[in-house]
């Protein structure tokens, strides 16, 4: 099993009401995948609470193999849920480690 991490860090000019609508709206998307992508395992989307932290989301999934990471990565509909948040990030990391 590989376990894909991603943190999202959004721009601070965005309002406080526009954020965090852009964030449930995201949440919601990714949440929705593993009905249209058969081959995600799990996944789950947390929005940061604590202000006193740099990152905005993080999104977790669970997938059977690195390739699978990868193919994910390129879905027309994972490409669609991430667009939400294309113009509003402004940093993303990512690990990837087997679990």
């Amino acid at each position: 099993m590989v376990k894909h991490i991603v943190l999202f860090k959004l721009k601070d000019t965005l309002a406080p009401a526009e954020k965090s609508d852009i964030m449930l709206r995201f949440k919601s998307a990714i949440e929705a995948l593993p009905e249209k992508i058969s081959f995600i395992r799990s996944v789950y989307v947390g929005l940061n609470i604590n202000p006193a932290e740099e990152w905005d989301i993080c999104l977790e999934s669970t997938f059977d193999s690195l390739e699978d990471v990868k193919a994910y990565s390129v879905h027309p509909d994972h490409l669609a849920a991430a667009g939400i948040l294309k113009d509003v990030k402004c940093g993303r990391a990512c690990a990837d480690y087997e679990c």
